[in-house]
This record gives structure tokens, C-alpha cells and sequence, in this order.
């Protein structure tokens, strides 16, 4: 597999885990769990930084497309990653990729920029949804993503 066949798999892989992950998050929406669902927090927040006049009205509009982006650039970095461990089981490896991210963004970066609470603070059920929105987002990339069948550089 090349370099770049590796990428647009990874990206693709990201795309259409990011489909399965929404969905869970519709679900989650539909019981009432959800509240402001996450990517449209985070774009909110993040138009505001940037002065744009109503950024809730934008932010309903670009969350989509901006969780869909980050789930593919998700699906790139996990393919390099795939490539270094080929031998170890796709979907595990996806689902340990995954809670990583779910990890690094809600315990992390997404508290401390104060656009949502820790899972510990957040409204019942969001966490859970997400956690679980997780695992499916990381079963489908780790699907997906095909091994290296050898030793192959990283792309550049």
C-alpha cells in the first residue's frame, strides 16, 4: 500500500466511522441524554473566538462538516498508527485509538477550554452517549483500516 493509498484510506476509514459514531449520538439526542451535542459546542465556541456575528445559527450549519473533518484526520493519524502495529486486531486497536481521542478531548482540552464540562460534571447520559459513540467510532475505523502487509515508511 502506498503512502498515499494509506492516507485516503485513513481518511475514508475516519469519514465513515464518523457516520457511525453520529448516529449514536442522534440516538442519544432522541432519549433526551444529549443536550448541545459536542461538535456543535466545540464550533460554537469556536466562531465565537473568531467574532462571528450568531454563532449558534453557523454552528448548526458547520458542525456536521467539522466532526466529519475531524473524525477523517482522526482516521489518517490512526492508519499511520495502524501501520506500526500491524499485527495487533484492528477493531481493538480502533476502540483503544477512539476512547484515547473520547480521553484526551472531554477530560482534556474540551473542559479546559470551557466549552463543556468534564464527563464527571456534564449532564447525566451525555458521557455515557459518548463513551459508547466512542467505541463504535473506533470498532468501524479499526474495521476498516487494513494492516501494512510489511514494513512500510509512515506517509511524510
Amino acid at each position: 500500500m502506498t503512502n498515499a493509498t494509506a492516507l485516503l484510506e485513513g481518511a475514508a476509514a475516519g469519514s465513515v466511522a464518523t457516520v457511525g459514531m453520529s448516529a449514536v449520538m442522534l440516538a442519544g439526542d432522541r432519549a433526551g441524554l444529549m443536550g448541545e451535542q459536542p461538535p456543535e459546542a466545540i464550533t460554537r465556541s469556536a466562531l465565537q473566538e473568531a467574532g462571528v456575528d450568531r454563532p449558534s445559527d453557523t454552528a448548526a450549519l458547520l458542525a456536521p462538516v467539522a466532526h466529519l473533518g475531524f473524525g477523517a484526520c482522526a482516521g489518517v493519524v490512526f492508519s499511520g498508527l495502524r501501520r506500526l502495529i500491524p499485527g495487533a486486531p484492528g477493531p481493538l486497536l480502533g476502540v483503544l485509538y477512539a476512547l484515547g481521542l473520547w480521553v484526551v478531548s472531554y477530560k482534556g482540552w474540551v473542559p479546559t477550554l470551557g466549552i463543556l464540562p468534564p464527563p464527571e460534571e456534564d449532564r447525566p447520559g451525555r458521557p455515557a452517549v459518548m463513551v459508547a459513540a466512542h467505541v463504535v467510532y473506533g470498532l468501524l475505523l479499526g474495521s476498516l483500516v487494513r494492516p501494512s502487509k510489511g514494513p512500510e515508511a509512515l506517509p511524510d
